[in-house]
């Protein structure tokens, strides 16, 4: 599942002096405006605008024309009146984890769609991305080694595991993990009636960092700067390079060749380690699961696995490597709910009321969709409720937006931003994706993207797209996706936010979200950056992802600021900028070195 001008107001290096004291006295002046009640009103169309135009974009203002007035009701209302807390409890405690397909997600799909029907919204529904896969759910996992020792260990099915004949005892046996299907051939006959011990014992750190960690004015200052060795690790932007995914998928579906193998010889399940996290702390996701498709009736998981906390499957690994015999029982509880499980996104809607503009789109939400392990409270049923409190917080404040706001919560983006791909493709836009061998088994969000771009009607309509899938920390400020014509109006619009910690546009670019799926036709898609607190080394897809894991005042903050962006975007005369529209099929001789630049080289 990620800026830096401290905490005073910066201008980027690439502004005039000019530009910069205009910026800083128009909205001195704007101030000044507002609360005079001195509002220039803007002029009445005759007709619709025809949205972006990409031969003739609009000029952009140096100055923003900021709402003021406004700033202080959206702050007013989400600090003082919020309820985002219930929503947490409702969604987190009432409905719990929401695994696409499942029955917890249909409930939590339903639930949105009452919810923002409840406080005003037009036009809620749930919106068919298309079929998923198998409906699946987990009842309960239990996990207890019996010899030498009693022990009751912290663990969980993966997610699609089919279900153990009820509870099961048997000889545990470690089998490291395989580098191709020769190293599999020594096991043939020796697993059967046996629980795998599957890879290596993790090695926990005796002195872990501490889990809780805050962006303070350093950080921020070193996410600002643009690192021109294109190292965005830490903002989880991923490699480019179709032949990287293609090696990581060629392994990542071996894994179905393997447990098919373990089923064969009549292995009672297969044990895996958490492959991050320590103190009783168990991730549970696409990494733990046999295969990146097992939620795919063709490729359904054919023996039961669960994911043990590291400090149980140390010990046993431990004891197996001193040579002393292991039993444990295990008990799989889960049930299929389904083959062909429709995927769906929730969508709502603050209609626009320019009739010059009021067929544009700004858009705002998160994944709805979660793991299993935890209740899915950080990722991301924080960003989703952040998104509905922005809503509720305006459509409380009865706004009259010149552009239509819509929210979308998203599902499927555990499994590859299905959700937003979906609608991406339905209203705005499709890709062309290669079909070699290789990159069919890539999911289609990494897959290599050959052109063309073909765009739809509504492509031009949408301003932007503002994300939240980072947790429940705070909002420091945003990433423009290298987007530098925009990066001045964001930093107008933050200056008034910067008293509650908002001061950083950054020019980098952030991945691994749904955001990826609006830029990569090039409509602006922005995820904000968020304080990180224990997301990364607690919460997100373990069993910590829970209500507690959540900060009240954090949450409160960033429904304010997301409702701020998104009333600005719907509010200004201009649509926000684009970057050029994007031309795959030109992306493969991009990455090509250039020929016949040394000279003397045959030819």
């Amino acid at each position: 599942m990620n800026a830096g001008m401290g905490g005073r107001f910066w201008l980027r290096g690439s502004l005039s002096a000019a530009m910069a004291a205009a910026m800083l006295g128009g909205l001195v002046s704007v101030a000044h405006a507002q609360s005079a009640k001195s509002k220039k009103t803007p002029p009445v169309a005759t007709e619709p605008s025809k949205g972006y135009d990409y031969e003739h974009p609009e000029a952009q203002p140096a100055t923003e024309n900021l709402d003021l007035e406004m700033y202080g009701r959206i702050r007013l209302e989400g600090f003082d009146h919020s309820h985002i807390m219930e929503y947490a409890s409702a969604l987190f405690d009432g409905i719990g984890p929401r695994l696409t397909g499942s029955p917890n997600m249909a409930k939590a799909n339903a639930w949105t769609r009452d919810q923002l029907t409840a406080m005003g919204c037009a036009n809620a529904k749930l919106e068919s991305w298309g079929e998923f896969g198998m409906g699946w759910r987990q009842i309960s996992t239990s996990v207890d080694m019996t010899t030498p020792d009693t022990a009751v260990l912290i663990a969980q099915a993966t997610p699609w595991s089919p279900a153990t004949a009820g509870s099961v005892t048997a000889e545990v046996i470690a089998v490291p993990y395989p580098q191709d299907e020769n190293d599999l051939a020594p096991w043939k006959g020796k697993l059967a009636g046996k629980i795998i011990l599957f890879g290596k014992p993790p090695v926990v750190p005796p002195d872990p960092e501490p889990l809780l960690q805050h962006y303070d004015e350093a950080k921020l200052r070193t996410i600002y700067q643009y690192p021109l060795d294109g190292d965005f690790k830490e903002q989880h932007v991923d490699s480019d390079d179709p032949n990287f995914w293609a090696a990581v998928f060629k392994q990542v579906n071996f894994k179905e060749k393997i447990s098919k193998f373990f089923a064969d010889e009549r292995a009672v399940a297969i044990f895996l380690s958490s492959y991050a996290g320590d103190g009783g702390i168990m991730r549970d996701d696409n990494n733990e699961a046999m295969g990146q498709r097992v939620f795919m009736a063709d490729h359904k998981q054919p023996i039961p696995s669960v994911v043990l906390a590291n400090e149980g499957f140390g010990r046993m690994a431990r004891l197996l490597q001193a040579k002393v015999p292991v039993t444990a029982t295990v008990n799989i509880n889960t049930v299929f709910t389904g083959d062909h499980e429709q995927g769906y996104n929730t969508i709502a809607e603050i209609p626009g009321t320019d009739p010059k503009l009021k067929d544009q789109v700004v858009m705002v939400g998160g994944h709805l969709d979660s793991w299993i392990a935890g209740t899915g409270a950080t990722d991301n049923g924080a960003g989703a409720i952040i998104a509905m409190e922005a809503m509720r917080i305006l459509t409380a404040l009865h706004v009259q937006p010149r552009r239509t706001i819509r929210i979308a919560l998203w599902s499927g983006e555990e499994q590859g931003e299905f959700g937003s791909l979906g609608y991406v493709r339905d209203h705005f836009a499709t890709v062309g994706l290669s079909t070699d061998a290789a990159q069919m088994e890539v999911p289609d969000f990494l897959r290599q993207q050959v052109g063309p771009l073909k765009t739809k009607p509504e492509f031009p309509l949408i301003s932007g797209y503002f994300n939240i899938d980072n947790g429940g920390g705070k909002l420091l400020g945003i990433y423009t996706e290298n987007n530098g014509a925009i990066a001045p109006i964001f930093e107008q619009w933050i200056r008034p936010l910067k008293d509650i910690g908002v001061t950083t546009v950054s020019l980098r670019k952030t991945g691994g979200t749904d955001h990826e799926s609006f830029d990569q036709v090039g409509i602006p898609g922005f995820q904000f950056i968020q304080d990180p607190r224990d997301y990364e080394t607690r919460s997100v897809h373990t069993n910590q992802d829970v209500y507690e894991r959540l900060s009240p005042v954090d949450m409160k903050q960033a429904a304010v600021v997301e409702a701020i962006f998104v009333y600005d975007a719907a509010m200004r005369e201009q649509m926000l900028p684009r970057k050029p529209l994007p031309r795959p099929e030109k992306y493969a001789g991009q990455r090509e070195a250039l020929k016949n630049t040394m000279p003397g080289t045959a030819k």
